[in-house]
């Protein structure tokens, strides 16, 4: 058994199923990693398929959210959280996506001195105001995005992926996930 990159005294399950591996080596192939938030969930592979499902449906499924737009929601929820791990693996996605390493740090710094059009900082003050103060989320909340052309079911869709990066940078904290060293060269 192999020792998890996290503060926990857990191993990872060995040999991986057939299928877990085969999305191990997908990783590899398209990232030229496997993020440690997945080695870290190797220790029980039925929660490591949730996690991995909901982030693929969440991340990547069709939405009338760009993936650009995704990733800097789980950056501006993981500034409020501050958590190092989605901090520096979103905010490699960031520039990657965005093509222009500032914006990626300034997500991570203080979102509200990037350079945004006016619909994408709507977006990103709603997941932002999800994270801090989630009890006063109102309807005028909801109408400001509307204001933006957010359909519901875009609106449901910040909602979700603001919801996952608040539980994910909670666990990352908990356990100590560090990133992966290869995410702070990448994409400057």
């Amino acid at each position: 058994m192999s020792k998890l990159p996290i503060a926990l005294n857990l191993d990872a399950v060995e040999p991986l199923p057939e299928a877990t591996q085969k999305y191990f080596d997908i990783c590899t192939e398209k990232l030229g990693l496997i993020p440690n938030v997945l080695h870290a969930y190797s220790h029980n592979i039925d929660k490591l398929n949730a996690f991995a499902g909901l982030y693929n449906d969440l991340m990547l499924a069709e939405s009338g959210l760009s993936k650009l737009d995704r990733e800097m929601i789980a950056v501006v929820v993981s500034s409020a959280n501050r958590c190092f791990y989605c901090l520096v693996s979103h905010g490699q996605a960031v520039r990657e996506l965005s093509g222009k390493p500032e914006l990626g740090e300034a997500l991570v710094m203080n979102y509200k001195l990037a350079d945004l059009d006016p619909r994408t900082r709507a977006m990103l003050d709603f997941a932002h105001h999800m994270t801090v103060a989630s009890a006063e989320i109102e309807e005028p909340h909801r109408e400001a995005l509307r204001a933006h052309d957010f359909s519901d079911a875009d609106i449901w869709d910040i909602a979700a992926v603001a919801s996952f990066y608040n539980m994910t940078n909670r666990m990352a904290s908990a356990v100590d996930m560090r990133p992966n060293p290869e995410y702070h060269a990448k994409s400057r």
